[in-house]
Order: C-alpha cells, then sequence, then structure tokens
C-alpha cells in the first residue's frame, strides 16, 4: 500500500514539474508540423535524408560493437560479437555508399514487415477469441496486410519516396501530439491556479 502510495505521489509530482513546461511542448510540436511540412515538399530528399540517419546510425552502432567486442575478448562469443559489429557497422557504409539502392531495399523491407506484421496480427487476434475485442486485432491485421501488399505490387515504383512519407507523417502526428499534450498541461495548470487556496 505504502509503495503505491508512494508512486502516485511521485507521479503527482512528475506532472505538476512539467505542467510549467507546457509551452516546450507546443513550440516542439510546432516545430515538427513545420518540419513534416518542408519535408512533404520534396518526398524523395526526404527519403533520402531518412536512409542516410538509418545508415549513419548503423555505422555507428556497429563500431561501438567492434570496440565492445575488443573490451570482453576474452569471453565467450567474442567472435560472434565481433562480427556482428562488422556486418553492421558494413551495411552502415554500404547505405551511405549508395543511399538510392539502399532506398530500394529498404522500403522493400518494410513492406515486407507490414504484410508480415499483418499476419501475425490476424494470429493473435484469432488465438484470443473469444476474448473482447478480438474482431478488431483481426481487423487491424488484414488491414495492415492489405497494406502491405499493395505496397509490395507498387515497388519499386515507391523506392523513392516511401519512407520520406512515413516520415512526414510520422513528423506531423507526433507534432500535433506534442501541441494537443502542452495545451492538456495548459488548461491543468490555468484549473489549478483557479482553484482557490485551501488554508
Amino acid at each position: 500500500m505504502t509503495d503505491m502510495s508512494n508512486s502516485k505521489a511521485s507521479l503527482g509530482w512528475a506532472i505538476h514539474a512539467i505542467t510549467g513546461k507546457w509551452g516546450w511542448f507546443v513550440a516542439l510540436g510546432v516545430g515538427e508540423l513545420i518540419l513534416g511540412g518542408v519535408a512533404s515538399a520534396n518526398l524523395m530528399a526526404a527519403n533520402l535524408a531518412s536512409v542516410l540517419v538509418i545508415g549513419a546510425t548503423m555505422a555507428v552502432a556497429g563500431i561501438f560493437q567492434i570496440v565492445q567486442a575488443f573490451s570482453v575478448r576474452g569471453l565467450r562469443g567474442f567472435l560472434l560479437w565481433l562480427l556482428a559489429g562488422i556486418v553492421y557497422a558494413a551495411a552502415g557504409a554500404i547505405i551511405l555508399y549508395d543511399p538510392i539502392l539502399a532506398s530500394f531495399t529498404l522500403s522493400l523491407a518494410v513492406c515486407a514487415f507490414l504484410v508480415v506484421a499483418g499476419v501475425i496480427r490476424i494470429w493473435a487476434g484469432f488465438h484470443i477469441r473469444p476474448a473482447a475485442g478480438w474482431r478488431w486485432i483481426v481487423a487491424a491485421g488484414v488491414l495492415t496486410f492489405c497494406v502491405g501488399v499493395m505496397l509490395v505490387a507498387a515497388w519499386p515504383a515507391i523506392g523513392l519516396w516511401l519512407l520520406g512519407v512515413m516520415l512526414v507523417v510520422d513528423l506531423i502526428f507526433q507534432g500535433w501530439g506534442f501541441i494537443a499534450f502542452g495545451v492538456a498541461l495548459k488548461s491543468r495548470a490555468s484549473r489549478h491556479s483557479s482553484q482557490p487556496a485551501t488554508v
């Protein structure tokens, strides 16, 4: 009981601490909306920017894995860790070397992932039957599967803009989410400031 009351108190303190920062959340949301608008003006550039970020991240992560492997080379699995780091860094370097080819490859991987995710969701929905809401999970799976199949059918024509569209959609949804969160914090702060102080 004490742990629960402590967690509620710490959650309440955290909410109170960020309430005064609502403007930062709104500003972040507006900034992401602007970036989403700029990216939507040139989907191919946004797509290539996404690919380059993925490549750079993979290359750096691979280098860290190689360094980490050498730091524990006395342990079992050293060669596997080293090989994983080399493969990861090499994949990142290939992406950075030819981002257009990587764009086609990554977009196909995304399409295939959607197909597989749809099948898994359909299976999960039928697996939990007759629990309430299982049909919604199946419906979501069918929708994901159909979107994946349509994108696979449209590949490679979509290879140079699919990741850019995903980036734009993500920026826009995140932007509106942060704006809504900031406005909700402002509303909460206004409600608490208008309440009379209790003695």
